[in-house]
Formats: structure tokens, C-alpha cells, sequence
């Protein structure tokens, strides 16, 4: 900034001397040159000196609220000063003598276009400082923001390992009691499955592919304790397993709804995982238990709050006297090193 501030000063002066010597009016019974001479030296030490001013209350009154403070320091500073400099300016050019110097007309002459111009020049730095100021201002805003909104991420990502290590405990448990072998088979493929939340869990999003592949031997896992009473469907365009989704987002719909509906031999858990309209969508057959298994309770209320922090959108529910489905939006990445980019309209 400095540098390009050097460059406009320099550039600045000597227009600024031309118009300024034909504004006062030097050039009336004076060569050109020397008239312009003697703009330029009035304006190479007001600009010089207004430049240091304005620097002077940059560093004292730094910030964007004690704007109105540095400004009227600022140009009280700079009009004291053009009254200081200039009689002894016209002294060194010989239009005044040191006993004219303390007289009124002397002392106002021509004061008025260089306090003008002053304020002009000021103005053009106080709008470039106010724009650096505001700029630095959003930026470091969005660095805030951006670090809130991972701090938050990462709180929920660390809510949602737990969550599903709590529940795959109580399934172990419940084989461990019936089956030791299934047991030790159970134990094997969640130990499997849970390599994928370590793998993933310091990733905002993975391909809907990884997701489903998850899903699936997070599945088998469940079939293991529901052989024949928990039915799940996949209609996924191959084209849309590129698409993205945030880790354990099917998981938890699944075990969202195994943990509120009956799954018995009599009536099936019947659950169908499609896309449509850009969202993944998983609808189950309703049958609400009388009473609901243990939980941590942060399956959809999870799943909303890490979608708000992506990508400011929300996940549709619609309930029915038959069945219950959950909307989850496939996001597009634009740059697969950024999970932060745009969700797919």
C-alpha cells in the first residue's frame, strides 16, 4: 500500500501544481515555468505535510469508530499548518516582506484553494484508509466466522462418533447374551465399520459412494441382530454417487429409524434410500415403539446442525400416517480440496 501511495503522490503533485497555478492565478505577469515552479513548491509541502498529518493521527486514532475524532484533528491540524508554512513560502519567493507577514490580507490570501485542495487530497487518503480498514474489517470477520463455524463442526463431529459407538455398544451387548460367535463376528465388522468414522471424522463431507459402501456394512452389522425383519432398498444413480454428503448422514438416518419403529418378524422395518431433486432421501414404513431404545438424542438434530454450518440449508421431514422420510441435500464441490464450496442448486 505504501508503495502504491508513494506513486500517487508523486504522480498527484505536480497535476494538482498545474491547477493550482492557474486557479491562484501565478502565471499573471510571470513566465509560465517559474508560476509553476512556485505552485509546485507550495503543493510538493502542503501535500508532503498533510501527508505526514494524516499519518500521525493514522497511528494515534487508528480504528474505524474514532473516525470522526482523527478527521477533525486532522483537518484542524492541516489548515493550522497551511497558515504556518505559506507566509514564509511567499517570503522565500520574494511576494511579501517579514513586515507584511502578520497582515490580515497576507495571511488570507489565497488560503481558501489551498485548504480546498488540503481537504480534497485528505479526503482521497481518508477513503482509501476507510476502505483498508473496512476490508481488513470483513476479512477478519469471515476468519472468525470461519473459525467458529469450525469449532462448532468439529463439537458435532466429536457428538457423533460417541453416538454411534453408544448404540453399536447395546447391540453387542444384547448379542454377547444370545450368540458369542455372532458376537465375536459382530464385533470384527464393527470394528471395520468404525475405521470409517476414524477415517472420516475430521472430513465435512465424503462421496455419496464412501457413504453408501458405509451403509451397507453398517447394515450388516444391523442384520446380524434383525435377520429377516429389517428390509432396506437403494435406487442411487451411478452418476450421483460423486456427489457429496456429511459422513454418517445415512447412518444415523438408519439408525434413526430402527430406534423408533417396532422391527419385529410381524411387521418388517421396511426402509428405501433414493435421490431425488438433488437430496438424498430415506423413507421408512411407520410403526412407532411404545417405548424408544436409549439414545444421546443427537441423530436429526445433529444431522441439521452440521448441514446449517456447511451450507445454510435445512433437512425436510414430512411425516405421514404411514411413513416417515427424511430430505438431505447432495452437495456439489466445486474443488475437491475444499469442502466449503457451493452446495449443488
Amino acid at each position: 500500500m505504501a508503495l502504491k501511495e508513494k506513486y500517487v503522490r508523486w504522480v498527484g503533485i505536480p497535476i494538482l501544481a498545474l491547477i493550482m497555478m492557474f486557479v491562484n492565478k501565478h502565471h499573471s505577469g510571470e513566465p509560465y515555468l517559474f508560476s509553476y515552479f512556485v505552485s509546485f513548491t507550495f503543493t510538493f509541502i502542503y501535500w508532503n505535510g498533510a501527508f505526514l498529518i494524516f499519518m500521525m493521527y493514522r497511528k494515534f486514532f487508528p480504528e474505524i469508530s474514532q473516525t470522526p475524532k482523527r478527521l477533525s484533528l486532522t483537518v484542524a491540524t492541516l489548515i493550522l499548518y497551511i497558515f504556518l508554512v505559506a507566509p514564509f513560502i511567499r517570503i522565500a519567493f520574494g511576494y511579501v516582506t517579514w513586515e507584511q507577514i502578520m497582515e490580515l490580507e497576507v495571511l488570507l490570501q489565497n488560503k481558501f484553494s489551498a485548504i480546498v485542495a488540503a481537504i480534497i487530497v485528505g479526503s482521497i487518503y481518508e477513503n482509501a484508509f476507510f476502505f483498508e480498514k473496512w476490508k481488513l474489517s470483513i476479512r477478519q470477520n469471515e476468519e472468525l466466522k470461519n473459525r467458529q463455524i469450525r469449532t462448532q463442526f468439529e463439537v458435532l463431529q466429536n457428538q457423533m462418533s460417541p453416538h454411534f459407538l453408544f448404540n453399536s455398544l447395546n447391540a453387542l451387548t444384547t448379542l454377547i447374551a444370545e450368540d458369542q460367535d455372532i458376537a465375536i463376528e459382530f464385533t470384527q465388522k464393527l470394528s471395520d465399520v468404525y475405521r470409517y468414522i476414524l477415517q472420516n471424522k475430521e472430513k465435512e463431507l465424503v462421496h455419496l459412494k464412501e457413504e453408501l459402501e458405509f451403509s451397507e456394512a453398517y447394515l450388516y452389522l444391523l442384520k446380524m441382530r434383525y435377520p429377516e425383519n429389517l428390509e432396506v432398498q437403494y435406487e442411487i444413480p451411478e452418476k450421483r454417487k460423486e456427489d457429496h454428503i456429511a459422513p454418517l448422514t445415512i447412518q444415523m438416518l438408519i439408525e434413526n429409524a430402527i430406534k423408533h419403529n417396532v422391527v419385529s418378524k410381524a411387521h418388517p422395518l421396511q426402509i428405501h434410500i433414493s435421490v431425488k431433486n438433488d437430496e438424498i432421501v430415506v423413507r421408512n414404513n411407520l410403526q412407532k415403539k411404545n417405548a424408544i431404545e436409549k439414545s444421546t438424542k443427537t441423530g436429526l438434530n445433529n444431522i441439521q446442525k452440521r448441514y446449517e454450518i456447511l451450507g445454510d440449508k435445512q433437512i425436510n421431514i414430512a411425516v405421514s400416517e404411514t411413513s416417515f422420510e427424511v430430505r438431505i441435500p447432495l452437495m456439489h464441490v466445486i474443488d475437491e480440496r475444499d469442502y466449503h464450496l457451493a452446495i449443488q442448486a
